[in-house]
């Protein structure tokens, strides 16, 4: 694009250089007034057919057709100079929201998040490293860096069936509705939920009131930034060893260690063997904090002798290499016998 404008900025210079030269050649060569001058160049350069200002001197028109092709060439120039900086911008539009629909298209069991604003963009950031996602924003501001960033976004009203359903609703693993109006967010999540009743749906609510509309309309899980906010600083308060540890197990804080949850299928290796047994301390290295039934039933600090059962979620603590080890073996993508040989 720079290189167009660079070519327009010279045709345009050509053009201003060939009226100051025909304005000063007929003033010169024919002794007229400037006005006249000017006005014989434009006319001249223009090829509209007026007549002379004047009658000319042989020198005058051997000047006047120097003038013509260069006004022709100039001319020439100076068009196919703004006609490709249009195309080519709009050709970079549409290339680039051709691109932008190709991944969304290709898209599956990915988050939809609605609102590019201080919650979305951090949101974005924490899980760009490893969750597909889209986001809905309509600002031009905000879509200004979204184009910076490379996330994949699409440019519409969150509220909009149609836009929800352009982005991949139905084929989406989850949705977050994060914009500034607590009414945007719970008519997000109505219209989520009747559009796919699996997608799990996490939406924001500044008021308080409003948590119990959003869990109507559909939302799993609903999160106050000011209630989790005042209750961060006021852990930090009372118990800041608690604090520290909480932060260091967060992705931002970019260390080894993390909290994570891990699902067992049926086809891993861990189903049916008690915990003490399963060798998960050994081969990943992580510390199981808790369990999440399929139920929802959770267990916390679960005993040795808890018997590992097909659909439990695993909270587990640990460095990302262990982490990533565990998570094979929970999917049935390796057995135990791989990592104990290789340990």
């Amino acid at each position: 694009m720079a290189e167009y404008l660079r070519q327009f900025f010279i045709a345009l210079l050509l053009l201003i250089i060939l009226l100051f030269v025909g304005t000063l050649g007929y003033y010169l060569l024919e002794g007229w007034s400037l006005l006249d001058a000017f006005y014989m160049t434009v006319i001249t350069i223009s090829t509209v057919g007026f007549g002379e200002v004047h009658p000319l001197t042989n020198a005058g028109r051997l000047f006047t057709i120097f003038l013509i092709l260069g006004g022709v060439g100039v001319a020439i120039y100076v068009f196919s100079a703004v006609t490709e900086v249009m195309v080519s911008g709009q050709i970079q539009n549409i290339l680039g929201r051709r691109r932008l629909e190709y991944k969304i298209e290709n898209l599956k069991e990915h988050y939809i998040i609605c609102g590019y604003g201080r919650i979305g963009h951090h949101i974005c950031h924490l899980i760009a490293r490893e969750l597909p996602f889209v986001v809905v924003e309509n600002d031009p501001e905000r879509i200004k860096a979204l184009e910076e960033s490379g996330f994949i976004f699409y440019q519409g009203d969150a509220t909009n069936e149609d836009i929800l359903k352009r982005v991949g609703i139905e084929r989406a693993k989850g949705l977050v509705a994060v914009l500034g109006s607590d009414a945007d967010n719970v008519y997000i999540s109505l219209t989520a939920r009747s559009l796919n009743p699996e997608l799990f749906i996490i939406a924001r609510a500044d008021e308080d009131h409003v948590v119990r509309k959003l869990q109507r309309a559909g939302a799993n899980k609903v999160v106050s930034p000011y209630l989790i906010g005042a209750r961060r600083m006021a852990m930090t308060i009372l118990r800041p060893a608690v604090t520290d540890f909480l932060e260091l197990a967060t992705p931002e804080a970019n260390l080894e260690l993390q909290l994570e949850e891990v699902r067992i299928t049926s086809q891993s290796g861990l189903v049916g063997k008690k915990l003490i047994e399963s060798g998960i301390r050994q081969f990943s290295g992580a510390i199981i904090l808790a369990v999440r039934k399929i139920t929802g039933q959770m267990i916390f600090n679960p005993p040795p002798d808890y018997i590992i059962e097909a659909g439990d979620t695993l909270v587990a603590l640990g460095d990302r290499k262990g982490l990533l080890r565990l998570e094979e073996v929970a999917s049935g993508k390796k057995g135990l016998k791989n990592f104990r040989k290789s340990s």
